[in-house]
């Protein structure tokens, strides 16, 4: 399963590349819930690199 850590900057691109819609805005940054299927589509489109295994 995949985290959003606080590196985040709300941007959204990684809610916009997920398939099965597991990410969320959340506050003050996004959250990925147990929907995830590990795809790891949202890995890539982190400006920021946010986005880590966990």
């Amino acid at each position: 399963m995949y985290k959003i850590t606080e590196e985040c900057i709300a941007c959204g691109a990684c809610a916009d590349s997920c398939p099965v819609g597991a990410i969320a805005e959340g506050d003050p940054i996004y959250t990925i819930s147990d929907e995830c299927t590990d795809c790891a589509a949202c890995v890539d489109t982190c400006p920021v690199t946010a986005i880590v295994e966990g």
